[in-house]
């Protein structure tokens, strides 16, 4: 009998254990569930978004949540009161923890993880910050190997001119009416010169960020009309102008300057492509934005042109010269000044360039004009 009781108090004894193991087991395998539930969580708030900064203040939410520690934080440099992360070349991080955290569980069971992750995602920031640079770079050379193809051509023609005719000019056997002719000639070459001159200093000023609008307050009538004396003016009688405004146009508030350069470029462009037809620049208000419309009647363009023809050296089929730099200079004056442009164009029926300005709203009403 005392056997049995003894065997008994045993078998009770051993259950107990095994009861209180498994228990202990079961604690164990659900405590290390809600640590890969943890992990897989942190790593798809770091690592999913574009940035690791768009990711962070989500994964510090999310780690805050399931450990139920307020007001944890990830940062990425050094800060009091807080565990350190190491993040190899990228420097030290720290996981900011509230008073009463279980610090040395965080370090043992999460501090490592964490780090692995945060240096994952910065090694994928730094990667695609490399491959950004480089197509920067890829695409810096294309212009660049443009930009000499229209030094080499573009600038040598003019200069060719203007050297022969300044040779030409000295003979003793001219009369006045061919040097006239003569002196023409290095005018108008000399002009071609300085106007492709002026449009790479442009464009180089817009592909480097030195091209801020000075702002005021500006009329696209006068705009227009003096970007259409101007090039009358250079060109002769290319192609007639015809301006049609609607009535109280209201002003823009841009920089004047930049402007007229784009009209300046833009009715250049339709002259020389209307075949004398009149090149027609309308204004009006549309739907809250200043809408300006510079039409010609020329061969016009396909789809694929229409869409790149605002791309730096890009030149339509068509055997009509040009840089290739009056249409890029236009895209940026109007995007610097907060606008949008584009061309709507079919073959054979001739292109409209389209430009929006934004007008002013109530919190900035147009000043009155007398």
């Amino acid at each position: 009998m005392a056997l049995l009781v003894v065997l008994a108090v045993l078998a009770l004894a051993a259950g107990l254990v095994a009861f209180r193991l498994g228990r202990a087991q079961r604690v164990k395998a659900e405590r290390r569930r809600q640590e890969a539930d943890l992990a897989v969580g942190t790593a798809r708030l770091l690592l999913g978004g574009a940035s690791l900064a768009e990711g962070l203040p989500a994964a510090s939410e999310h780690m805050s949540r399931a450990l139920g520690l307020p007001g944890l934080r990830i940062a990425l440099e050094p800060e009091p009161g807080g565990l350190e992360l190491d993040l190899d070349r990228h420097g030290t991080g720290t996981l900011v923890i509230g008073a009463g955290a279980d610090s040395t569980w965080l370090r043992e069971r999460v501090v490592a993880a964490l780090e692995a992750l945060l240096q994952a995602a910065l090694d994928r920031d730094a990667l695609q910050a490399e491959v950004v640079e480089t197509a920067a770079l890829r695409r810096s050379d294309i212009l660049k190997t443009s930009l000499l193809r229209a030094v080499s051509h573009d600038l040598r023609t003019p200069l060719t001119a203007i050297i022969a005719a300044g040779d030409a000019v000295r003979s003793p056997t001219l009369d006045d009416t061919e040097r006239e002719e003569l002196g023409a000639m290095v005018v108008e070459e000399a002009t071609r010169l300085s106007l492709l001159v002026e449009k790479l200093l442009d464009l180089s000023k817009l592909q480097s960020g030195a091209a801020e609008p000075r702002r005021d307050w500006c009329s696209i009538e006068e705009v227009v009309r003096t970007a259409a004396e101007l090039v009358t003016e250079r060109d002769g009688h290319a192609a007639p102008i015809e301006l049609s405004f609607a009535r109280d146009l209201p002003l823009v508030q841009a920089d004047a300057a930049q402007l007229e350069r784009v009209f300046a470029n833009l009715l250049e462009n339709a002259e020389r492509f209307s075949g004398g037809q009149p090149v027609k620049v309308r204004a009006r208000v549309v739907g809250g934005r200043m809408a300006i419309r510079v039409i010609d009647r020329g061969p016009g363009m396909t789809a694929a042109d229409a869409r790149q023809v605002f791309e730096p050296f890009f030149q339509a089929d068509g055997g009509h010269q040009g840089s290739g730099l009056g249409l890029a200079i236009v895209k940026g004056f109007v995007e610097a000044n907060g606008g949008r442009v584009w061309a709507e164009s079919v073959p054979g029926q001739g292109t409209v360039f389209a430009i929006e300005l934004p007008l002013a709203d109530a919190a900035h009403p147009v000043p009155a004009v007398a």
